[in-house]
């Protein structure tokens, strides 16, 4: 599955492999393209507010600028007409700001950033990287070893619940069986 987004120059690409996801975007900046496991992948993210302070300051000093030329023709009982080009040009500016403004998501992973464009698919996105992330999660941990110490064994299972990988219910089932797998060391093998 591949899912795109793309505001002004920046272009991102997300394919959803069978254990990775590839994330590649392009922007005025450079480019790059980056594979992460979803089990590695944070829950937790920063926000990115890429935006044109000059075009903001510009816009708001030429509104300024303009008001006061309305202003002082309106209170000078002079005409009116001509004197709303710089708050004409400040409104365009302050339009053009909002517009060009991208709002990103990031994700540090261990190898690179993952940003996600704040648009309409970006909960689809998410979503899609946590469905994948609790499937490899229960992939990796979700057996009991029992060569594995029974207290590490335990604190795995607490932990899955803890990350909603498995409900609480199925955690203390997979507890109960680690209990008794180092109880009956014969029973060990049978259990998985």
């Amino acid at each position: 599955m591949e899912i795109k987004q793309k505001k002004l120059s920046n272009q991102h690409t997300f394919t959803f492999n069978e254990h990775s996801l590839n994330f590649a975007f392009k922007n005025k900046s450079g480019a790059e393209d980056v594979d992460v496991e979803y089990g590695t992948f944070p829950d937790k993210s920063s926000l990115l507010i890429e935006q044109n302070d000059w075009l903001r300051n510009v816009g708001i000093l030429w509104f300024l600028l303009g008001a006061l030329n309305i202003g002082r023709a309106v209170f000078s009982d002079n005409p009116v007409t001509g004197t709303g080009l710089w708050l004409f040009l400040g409104i365009i500016c302050l339009i053009w700001f909002a517009v060009t403004k991208v709002r990103y998501s990031v994700f540090k992973t261990e190898t690179s950033n993952i940003f996600v464009i704040q648009n309409g698919q970006h909960d689809h996105i998410i979503d899609e990287i946590s469905k994948r992330k609790k499937a490899q999660l229960l992939q990796w941990y979700g057996d009991v070893n029992v060569d594995n110490d029974p207290e590490s064994e335990i604190k795995k299972f607490r932990w899955l619940a803890e990350q909603n990988v498995i409900t609480k219910v199925q955690a203390e089932e997979k507890i109960a069986q680690v209990e008794f797998a180092h109880k009956d060391p014969d029973l060990q093998h049978k259990l998985n």
